[in-house]
Order: structure tokens, then C-alpha cells, then sequence
């Protein structure tokens, strides 16, 4: 698999090294980045961490800024902006989704891509317009 997307939950279990990233998940991201290829995170990813953050929700070791930036110098990493293509294909996926945005702008950038998401969310994972590991 030359690239994949991950879900914001995966990215904060996988940099944590947590428990909670199933081992097939943890996996493909190892095997991506072993094989040259990009474990590719939408900017909005860092929108959402910043909002759990500010909630109470997440704590990380570092303020989120640095956090981000730590995670940006990882080998193979990248993030991806959401651009106006993404925007305007997350208000209109087809079939049924959940009203999400981050979800929304995450699986909009999966399908532009035409690459799995690594993700652990049951709604995505049911979606049959993506393609998801976990």
C-alpha cells in the first residue's frame, strides 16, 4: 500500500503508542512507512485535537502546537490542508453519512485520494463509500 489517511483518534493512539490502535491498524502504518510511502493526516485532524484539547477531552505531554509540530517531522507524515475541493465534497458525499464535519472532511479527503482510512469509528467503517482498515 503505497499511502493511507488516518482518522485523528488513530493518529493520537498510534503517536501514543496506545493500546487502543488495533494491531492490524498499527500495521498498515508501520508497513506504509517501512515500504516509502505517506501516512497522509487532514489538517482538520489538528483542528479537532485543538478542540478536545480545549474541552478537556485530551491531554497531551506537550502544548498542541509543538505536539503538531513533533508529529509534522515524523518520516513519511504528512498533512494534508483542507482545500476547497475537500470542502465543497464534504457537504455532498453520497449515500447516507453522519452530520459530522471533521468525519466528513477526513472521508472527502480519502476519496479524493482514492486510499483507505485507518480508522476505528463504526460510522465510518460502515460507510460503503470509503475504504477503511482497522
Amino acid at each position: 500500500m503505497d499511502s493511507i489517511i488516518i482518522d485523528t483518534h488513530t493518529l493520537v493512539w498510534w503517536v501514543n503508542g496506545s493500546d487502543d490502535l488495533s494491531t492490524k491498524a498499527n500495521g498498515i502504518i508501520g508497513d506504509v512507512l517501512k515500504s516509502g510511502g505517506e501516512v497522509i493526516i487532514s489538517s482538520i485532524s489538528a483542528w479537532e485535537i485543538s478542540m478536545l484539547i480545549e474541552k478537556g477531552r485530551l491531554i497531551l505531554s506537550m502544548d498542541v502546537e509543538s505536539w503538531l509540530d513533533e508529529v509534522s517531522q515524523i518520516e513519511g507524515v504528512r498533512f494534508m490542508p483542507v482545500d476547497n475541493e475537500i470542502a465543497v465534497k464534504s457537504t455532498v458525499l453520497p449515500g447516507e453519512f453522519h452530520k459530522d464535519p471533521a468525519d466528513r472532511m477526513i472521508v472527502a479527503a480519502a476519496r479524493k485520494l482514492a486510499i483507505p482510512l485507518v480508522t476505528a469509528d463504526k460510522k465510518i467503517i460502515a460507510y460503503e463509500h470509503v475504504r477503511t482498515v482497522w
